[in-house]
């Protein structure tokens, strides 16, 4: 699959890049964990430039958030169920992946938002409980922004240093998902303290 990755960037360049992180969040078989590196190791090659590939990533991944968005504002809860059973196969989605979107998104609120685009399948679905939530759009977009420019640009610059070394950038990629989940975490177990442990015990 990099093999065909790196075809693409090489015949579309920046446009490529976007079109491959926008089919990211939609189709989760071409995961940002190969497009972006692989578009970093080629900006270390002088092909294209490393802000450049980062800013095309980048607009890919939001174009296809602010998609996915509207589609949330747009259908119920059924019927969202009712098209992952009849199309979620050609998409390889999987209903329990809906369900975790879901629930993370009910668990977490609005921040999940922001870490969930840096973990593989919550980021190409969590758009869609925020769309069926009503969050506001531009906070929808001011979190899903900065999670993913921190994110792109951590692939990218990955894939421009380490491309080379395959076994070490897998390895960190590796280390780095489980990282955010604890923050996730963390940060979430904070606010929950801070929101229950001032009232009175009934």
């Amino acid at each position: 699959m990099t093999e065909w990755i790196i075809s693409i960037m090489e015949q579309l360049g920046y446009f490529g890049i976007a079109l491959l992180m926008f089919l990211d969040n939609v189709f989760p078989p071409i995961p940002s964990e190969i497009i972006m590196p692989s578009a970093g190791y080629t900006a270390s090659k002088g092909q294209l430039l490393l802000t450049g590939v980062i800013i095309a990533g980048s607009l890919g991944s939001l174009i296809a958030a602010a998609v996915l968005y509207w589609a949330g504002r747009k259908i119920s809860h059924d019927k969202l169920f009712g098209l992952v059973d009849r199309f979620g196969k050609y998409l390889f989605i999987k209903k329990e992946d809906v369900e975790k979107a879901l629930e993370w998104f009910e668990r977490y609120g609005h921040r999940i938002v922001f870490f969930g685009r840096m973990i593989p399948a919550v980021r190409s679905l969590i758009s869609i409980p925020a769309g069926m939530s009503h969050m506001p759009f531009w906070k929808f977009m001011l979190y899903s922004g900065s999670g993913t420019i921190i994110w792109t640009t951590f692939l990218a610059t990955v894939g421009y240093y380490f491309g080379e070394n395959q076994a070490l950038m897998h390895q960190i990629f590796s280390r780095v998902g489980y990282i955010i989940v604890a923050i996730c975490i963390a940060f979430s177990a904070v606010w929950l303290y801070r929101k229950y442990s001032h009232k009175p015990l009934k």
